[in-house]
Order: structure tokens, then C-alpha cells, then sequence
């Protein structure tokens, strides 16, 4: 038992039950941040009570955050220590065992997985980190020490890009924590098909999990049919659905980088000679294809985050609502169109209701065959919506 550990409380006003019922967050407004609270370093370890002086749990402390408390364990007694975080990471990788033949997947998905604030991608023998809280860049060295000895991958990277860590006060320097970078993009097999991922300068950790059971849905609608994957990154949607069958499929996004990865990356597939690629704006993109008088049998539109935070949520769901009028009219009579959110701040509720208006204004209708969310390597913590992030919708036009 650690006897320095600094006491954190709540207001009196705050009720303590949903931290007793699992709650892994406590914002600033509900506690009290006195002179001595303030002055505590991000990521300081302390026991969190209620008014009463009751023993709660085990938190994280970052007075520069909104987010003031991360609970990292409901013992108030626990040793964060090395034992802690093998106990973690070896409980997560069970659940991936089961889950996945291949080591490729999130094996660490911050709260759901009991690591608030961490999340983290392995690629074989490489894993990235984004550490996302202060506690965890604090901790980064028994961290990636505990994470090769429970996997034994052999190399670790840092990945310090996203506005989390901005919002925890931390740096965007990224780097090696154990062994060494790969020297070129790293080959992922998902869905029958094979991505490359750019760990060091592509985005995020370098490619995205979640959409991998979506992938495999929408590969199912698209065989034998025409497929417009827009805002592509590496070709998520376009080649899984080249690897079940699609007859041919087109690739938008901005990003040149992302473009060049997706067209190796149907050369791996066995798929080139039935892939291409444009480099536009999105809407634009979408806007000239229309011009053309082009239809697809699935068209797949898995923007970025257009409502990241609740200040930005009316202006996001106006843009998804123009994803929506601009894509409906790409389907041909009978085809498929697949919608995707990522934002924190826009509810399924609210993201379908703006998708389905989308629809109506570009004058198609149709029904709503399948949500989805991202797969079971991003489990969810039941009392925390932010780890559910991701929705598909999938029409029938």
C-alpha cells in the first residue's frame, strides 16, 4: 500500500454511486481542486473519495484536463506498477487470441480494455502506442517493457498525433520506445485482402481496425458489382470488396500518401488490373462523378471526424447530411450505399437522422438494412458512449 498518495474528493453534490457502478471518468466541475490539487503533476496516481471521505478507487489525476480523473482501478489501494500493467495487456490479448488467427488487431482499446487513455495497434512483431493520458506518458517505459514481454513483439513505437493528447496538455513527438521502425509499410492481411500500413508517417496508428467487420459486409453487397470507396485512406472498403468479388471499384481521397498505399497495396491483392484510384476532395469528387452520369452498385463513404467535439456538432452533421445528398445519387436503382461516422459528438441517433435526410434531399429512398460499429478487438466500456464511436449505416437505395 502506498501511504504517499495524495487524496482526491468529490463535491458533495456529485453522487458517488456511478463511480462505485464502473464510471472511469471524473470531470474538474465535480471535483474539489483546491491550491493542493492544482499543483499536482499530470498523471499523478491518488484515491479518489466521496464528500464523505469514503475510498472510491484508484485514479489518474490531471488537473490541466477537463477530464481531472481517469480510474484505473476500484481497489483505492492498488500498486500501479509493472505486475499491474502485464495483468492488463495480458487480459487483452486473451480476448484478441480469440478473436483473431493472425497478430494484427487493436489490442488495447483505452477503457474498454481497462488502460484509460491508451490505445493500442500491433502489426505483427510491431505495436504502436498512443499513450492519450498523462498517467500513461508518465508510465511509458514499464508500459512498452510490460506490452513486449506479454505479446513478444519485438519492436514498440510511439505514435503522439490526435487532439487527445493536446486536450491532456501533452507534446506530439513521436518515436521508438523498443527496437526499430520498419523500414518500409507493413503488409496487414484483413478480409481476403492485404493493406499496407504506414506506421511512422501514416495516420493514427496506421491504419484502421474497427471497419474490419464492415469491410467484410460491404464486400458481400459489391460482389460482381461496381464499388466508389470515397474518402479511401488506404482502400478500407474498395479492397476488401476487390477480394470477394467486386467486378471493379474507385478509390477518392485527398491524400496522395494514402493512394499510393491502396494501390500497392491491390497489387498485393491480386486485384490492380480491377482497382483505380482519384485523387480529389471528396465532395468534389463526388460532385463530378455525378456530372458524368456514373453509378455504382455500392458506394462506401467513410469520412473523418466531422464532429470531434460538442462545439462542433451542428456543423458536422451538416456536413454528413451532405455526404449523403451527394453520394445517394452515385447509387444505381437497387445499389447500396454504406455511411460512416467516427465522431465522438454525434450520436447513431443524430448521424441517422442527418444521413437519411441527405438521402431524401438528393431524392432516393430506400431502407435501412444493417448499423454497425466498429469489431470486438474495440470493446466498449458500458458506461463511457466515447469507446463506442464508430457507425455504419447500409441502405438499400
Amino acid at each position: 500500500m502506498e501511504t504517499d498518495r495524495p487524496t482526491i474528493r468529490l463535491k458533495p453534490r456529485v453522487d458517488a454511486r456511478a463511480i462505485r457502478h464502473g464510471a472511469p471518468w471524473v470531470y474538474a466541475d465535480d471535483l474539489v481542486l483546491d491550491r493542493r490539487t492544482k499543483a499536482l503533476a499530470p498523471g499523478t496516481l491518488a484515491r479518489l473519495e466521496d464528500a464523505g471521505r469514503n475510498e472510491l478507487a484508484t485514479v489518474a489525476v490531471n488537473p490541466a484536463s477537463k477530464i481531472a480523473v481517469r480510474v484505473l482501478d476500484s481497489d483505492p489501494a492498488a500498486r500501479i506498477d509493472a505486475d499491474w500493467l502485464r495483468a492488463r495487456l495480458a487480459r487483452a490479448l486473451d480476448l484478441r487470441a480469440l478473436l483473431h488467427d493472425a497478430p494484427f488487431y487493436r489490442l488495447v482499446h483505452a477503457e474498454g480494455d481497462g488502460l484509460p487513455g491508451v490505445v493500442i495497434d500491433r502489426f505483427g512483431d510491431t505495436a504502436v502506442i498512443q499513450p492519450n493520458a498523462a498517467w500513461a506518458e508518465r508510465l511509458l517505459e514499464p508500459l512498452a517493457e510490460a506490452l513486449a514481454e506479454v505479446t513478444g513483439v519485438a519492436h514498440v513505437l510511439k505514435n503522439a498525433a490526435g487532439r487527445a493528447r493536446a486536450l491532456e496538455g501533452l507534446d506530439d513527438a513521436s518515436g521508438v520506445l523498443i527496437g526499430q521502425p520498419p523500414e518500409a509499410p507493413v503488409p496487414v492481411p484483413m478480409n481476403g485482402a492485404t493493406y499496407l500500413a504506414d506506421l511512422t508517417a501514416g495516420q493514427k496508428t496506421g491504419l484502421y481496425f474497427d471497419q474490419r467487420p464492415n469491410h467484410a459486409f460491404a464486400a458481400r453487397l459489391a460482389r460482381g458489382g461496381r464499388v466508389l470507396d470515397v474518402f479511401a485512406h488506404v482502400g478500407g472498403f474498395s479492397l476488401a470488396a476487390l477480394a470477394g468479388g467486386a467486378a471493379r471499384a474507385l478509390a477518392v481521397d485527398g491524400s496522395a500518401p494514402a493512394l499510393g498505399l491502396a494501390e500497392e497495396g491491390a497489387a498485393l491483392s491480386g486485384v490492380a488490373d480491377r482497382f483505380a484510384t482519384r485523387r480529389a476532395d471528396a465532395f468534389q469528387a463526388m460532385e463530378a462523378l455525378a456530372a458524368e452520369g456514373a453509378r455504382f452498385d455500392l458506394v462506401v463513404c467513410d469520412p473523418p471526424a466531422f464532429a470531434p467535439s460538442k462545439p462542433a456538432l451542428e456543423k458536422g452533421l451538416r456536413a454528413y447530411e451532405r455526404v449523403a445528398r451527394l453520394a445517394a445519387p452515385l447509387v444505381a436503382e437497387g445499389g447500396f450505399l454504406m455511411l460512416c461516422s467516427c465522431s465522438h459528438a454525434a450520436d447513431l441517433s443524430k448521424f441517422r437522422q442527418a444521413s437519411i435526410r441527405g438521402i431524401g434531399r438528393a431524392g432516393r429512398a430506400g431502407a435501412l438494412i444493417r448499423t454497425g460499429g466498429a469489431g470486438p478487438d474495440h470493446p466498449q466500456h458500458p458506461m463511457l458512449a466515447e469507446t463506442g464511436y464508430l457507425k455504419t449505416l447500409a441502405f438499400r437505395l
